[in-house]
């Protein structure tokens, strides 16, 4: 008795240690998507003017070493960004085959010539453009901005 129960402790023992192990690459994935929104995510905003930019780009920490040269707010809900994950698939500027592309209201924001760090000066440009974007894991998630 005291055997089969040891054997089916140490059975439920590898069991975790094996799902933990299974989870660890999902882990990674999830901290790519939570960058792709805490970088590109702005549903509730409507962008468009450089003070947005000034305030976002700080606020999201995307000047606290450097000031980042060009990033662009989706002004889109999470789940209509999510739905481009189920488009076809079309190649990355980098080659591989996991991004996909949709019509998205976006402001784009590019450094002045004049901004230097820590005083990073954006200017602002809206826009319904259409996006690219790399998504990953199963079911897909956003985890990069292509273009």
């Amino acid at each position: 008795m005291a055997l089969q129960r040891t054997w089916s402790l140490l059975l439920l023992l590898v069991l975790t240690l094996l799902g933990l192990g299974l989870v660890q690459p999902s882990y990674g994935q999830n901290q790519m998507y939570q960058r792709f929104l805490r970088q590109h995510v702005s549903p509730q905003e409507t962008g468009g003017n450089d003070n947005y930019c000034n305030l976002m780009m700080q606020r999201r920490k995307m000047t606290s070493r450097q000031c980042k040269h060009f990033n662009t707010f989706i002004h889109e809900d999470i789940w209509n960004i999510r739905g481009i994950c189920s488009t076809s698939n079309i190649q990355c500027k980098n080659g591989r085959m996991n991004c996909h592309e949709g019509v998205m209201k976006v402001t784009d924001c590019r450094e002045t010539g004049s901004s230097r760090f820590p005083n990073c000066r954006y200017r602002a440009s809206a826009s319904t453009r259409r996006v690219v974007i790399a998504c990953e894991g199963n079911p897909e998630v956003p985890v990069h901005f292509d273009r």
